[in-house]
């Protein structure tokens, strides 16, 4: 994920200058402000440890990524051969935005960081994760976790 300031000036300007939408519709949702909800993250990108079993094609389980883990200790096994994993490869933050949230959090934006974030393998039948989706909204929920960021890769 980029930082607005390591871009060049030009850029820099040209993209803070951008007019951000504003939604007239009313939240679906109501609870805690942000700034006192923990968060976690859920990406599809197909990441986890390196130790950890890599996805095969059609897996509909998840990984689950510490928020503690080293970057080079990160691989993707995502199959599909449409997936352009360059941006993986130069920054884990362009598909696990890791150290976003932390600033985020040490902003006090958020609340807090969850410990631990999950990645499912995107090029999956949906109907196929229910399981799985269902196994980790009871661990998000046993570890507090307020909200999640969901990541579609």
């Amino acid at each position: 994920m980029v930082v607005l300031s390591t871009l060049p000036k030009g850029l820099e300007d040209t993209l803070e200058g951008l007019e951000c939408p504003v939604f007239e519709a009313e939240p679906w949702v109501t609870g805690k402000p942000l700034n006192q909800r923990r968060i976690a993250m859920v990406s599809s990108a197909g990441i986890h440890p390196r130790a950890d079993a890599p996805f095969r094609g059609g897996d509909s389980d998840y990984r689950a990524i510490p928020d503690s883990v080293d970057a080079n200790d990160v691989v993707m096994s995502h199959v599909s051969v449409n997936f352009d994993r360059t941006a993986f490869h130069q920054d884990l933050n362009a598909v696990l935005p890791l150290d976003r949230m932390a600033e985020l959090a040490e902003d006090g934006v958020i609340g807090s960081v969850a410990a631990t974030h999950y990645s499912f393998m995107g090029a999956t039948n949906p109907l196929e994760m229910e399981e799985g989706a269902r196994e980790l909204a009871g661990i998000l929920k046993a570890d507090n976790v307020d909200s999640v960021v969901l990541l579609p890769v």
